[in-house]
C-alpha cells in the first residue's frame, strides 16, 4: 500500500483539527482502517489553495470528497456497502446541508463574531511577528467576509442566521431521533460528515447562539460523543 499523508491545519479547543473538511478525512480514513501521517505544514502546496488534500503515494488529491471517493475507489471501500440507493442519497443530503449550508452560519460564527475571533481565528497567527500577527489575521478575516457575502450568508441578520443554522440542526436531530449512527445501526461515509461538523459546532470553546443551541440537542451531543469514542478523535 501506498504511503498516505493527509494535510491539515492542526488540532486546537480539543478538536482534532480547527477545520471540519479535515476531520471528516481524518474520520473516514480512521474508519476505513488505512494508516496515514498528517503533515500541518502544507497549505502553500495546496492544490486548490485549501485544506485538506492528500497523498497517496505519487498522487495529490484535493478536497474532502474528492480524496473520499479517491480512497473508495483504490481500496475498494465497503463503508457504504450496506446502503440502498435512496439511503446513499439521504446520506448525500445531509453531507451536502453540513458542508455547503451549516459550515457557513459556522464560519461567520467564528471569524465574524468579535468575541470567537478574539479567542479562536486570531489565536492561529500568534507565533508571527509583529506586526504580522496583527496584520495577517485582519487581511484573512476580510477575505473571509467577502467570501461569506458572496455565498450569501453573510448578508443576512444575525437572527436570519441562526435560524437558518437552527433548521439543519433541527432537521438532522430529529432524523438522526435515537438511532447510533446517521442511517442505523452501522455506520456509513456520510457519518464522518456528520460527526465532523456537530463537533465543531458544539464546541464549548466558542459561545454564541449557534453553539449553545448545537450543545442543546441531546442526540447529537450523544452522536459525537460515540464517534469519538469509537474512532478516537
Amino acid at each position: 500500500m501506498s504511503e498516505i499523508t493527509l494535510y491539515g491545519f492542526g488540532p486546537a479547543y480539543g478538536l482534532p483539527d480547527i477545520s471540519p473538511f479535515v476531520v471528516k478525512t481524518m474520520t473516514v480514513l480512521t474508519m476505513a482502517g488505512l494508516p496515514f501521517t498528517i503533515n500541518r505544514r502544507g497549505y502553500g502546496n495546496a492544490p486548490k489553495g485549501k485544506l485538506p488534500y492528500l497523498q497517496d503515494g505519487e498522487q495529490i488529491i484535493a478536497d474532502s470528497s474528492f480524496i473520499y471517493w479517491h480512497l473508495e475507489q483504490k481500496y475498494a471501500l465497503t463503508l457504504n456497502a450496506h446502503l440502498s440507493a435512496a439511503q446513499l442519497a439521504i446520506a448525500w443530503a445531509f453531507e451536502k446541508m453540513m458542508e455547503d449550508h451549516l459550515y457557513w452560519a459556522m464560519l461567520y460564527e467564528r471569524w465574524i463574531n468579535e468575541a470567537n475571533f478574539q479567542r479562536g481565528p486570531k489565536t492561529y497567527f500568534r507565533f508571527l511577528p509583529w506586526p504580522l500577527r496583527e496584520l495577517i489575521p485582519t487581511l484573512v478575516r476580510r477575505k473571509i467576509g467577502r467570501s461569506l457575502q458572496a455565498q450569501g450568508m453573510g448578508r443576512h441578520q444575525s437572527a436570519e442566521r441562526i435560524r437558518l443554522a437552527q433548521q439543519d440542526l433541527d432537521a438532522l436531530a430529529d432524523f438522526l431521533a435515537d438511532k447510533p449512527f446517521l442511517l442505523g445501526e452501522q455506520v456509513c461515509s456520510a457519518d464522518a460528515t456528520v460527526f465532523a461538523f456537530c463537533q465543531s459546532a458544539i464546541c464549548p470553546h466558542f459561545s454564541g447562539e449557534l453553539q449553545a443551541y448545537a450543545a442543546s440537542k441531546g442526540n447529537i451531543v450523544a452522536y459525537v460523543a460515540r464517534m469519538k469514542e469509537k474512532y478516537g478523535l
